[in-house]
């Protein structure tokens, strides 16, 4: 008998890791989003129900997750519907994927309902749909960890070509993500267009030195390369303390430390679970002293993106 419904869970990521502006990201151990998935022959999609979250439409053309399911039903091209309910455990405008985590979340599901015929790069494809509705931009760098697992680089757009990188088996990550929302849309928005080639030229330094720090599980020039000449300068201003946070993670022992995605949350890279958790204490008293409300998650990257439930 075909299967008819699924559980779905995917995970939150970190993109950009500082050096590596929409073409790198790796997946956290938590926070997930979970969607449940039913088949149907209506040729329509129903976003039956969303929970955890009261702001997000339920309207398809206005949710990511309608996104891609609509794109989908559209290739597959059979009267193919389907019906969802998503339960959101990541929170809008974190910074830490949480379009990007129900994109893929619906790729999963829906693939795995039409029993396999996407190939993982169909999936992304389908996933970077919902991210093109959530922010304007089609980037891969949040979805492709929320399918794949671990850490991905984007080495090109058109063609899209996802390459998975190695992980050294210490590399753990801090997120602390203030109780504040940034739209994605904004953050984007107020980046300049045209980078002075002296900056470039540092950008790419940094980003080949952290592809080549994960390889050769050189901790101190991984943490050597988490540095933003691009994107930070711009969106620091956006997050309330992010000098201080940052600081304080480096004070407590963190490889690196940048802003995670838009913003606000801010993520530190760290070597084993012991230093993760004194830079975790570190960067949540550094809230607490500035009086912001915030939540802390600590994982290693995880190897797993989407999976079944």
């Amino acid at each position: 008998m075909d299967q008819k419904n699924v559980r779905v869970m995917a995970p939150a990521t970190v993109s950009n890791l500082s050096c590596g502006f929409d073409v790198i990201g790796l997946a956290l151990g938590e926070p997930y989003d979970i969607l449940e998935l039913e088949l149907t022959g209506s040729g329509t999609v129903e976003i039956a129900e969303i929970r955890g979250c009261s702001t997000l439409s339920r309207d398809p053309r206005k949710n990511v997750v309608g996104a891609v399911l609509r794109a989908i039903a559209e290739r597959a091209d059979n009267g193919t519907g389907f019906r969802v309910v998503l339960e959101k455990g990541i929170r809008p405008g974190s910074g830490i994927g949480s379009s990007g985590a129900s994109a893929a979340a619906a790729a999963f599901a829906a693939n795995e309902l039409l029993e396999g015929i996407f190939t993982p790069h169909e999936m992304i494809l389908f996933a970077m749909e919902g991210e093109r509705l959530a922010s304007g931009a089609a980037h891969a760098d949040n979805v492709a960890p929320a399918l794949l697992g671990g850490i991905t680089l984007v080495r090109s757009y058109e063609p899209l070509d996802i390459v998975q990188l190695h992980v050294p088996d210490e590399l753990w990550c801090v997120v602390i993500h203030p109780d504040t929302e940034i739209k994605t849309s904004v953050a984007r928005g107020i980046l300049d267009k045209h980078i002075p080639l002296d900056t470039a030229v540092k950008q790419w330094g940094n980003l080949a030195g952290l592809v080549a720090g994960l390889y050769s599980e050189d901790y101190d020039l991984i943490g050597r390369s988490l540095a933003d000449f691009v994107a930070e300068p711009k969106r620091a201003g956006l997050i309330s303390g992010f000098h201080e946070l940052r600081a304080a993670a480096l004070a407590s022992g963190a490889l690196g430390a940048g802003i995670s995605g838009s913003g606000p949350s801010v993520f530190a890279l760290c070597r084993g679970a012991e230093s993760a958790a004194e830079v975790k204490l570190g960067m949540s008293e550094a809230m607490r002293s500035g009086g912001i409300a915030f939540d802390a998650y600590m994982s290693p990257v995880s190897p797993a993106g989407a999976r079944l439930i």
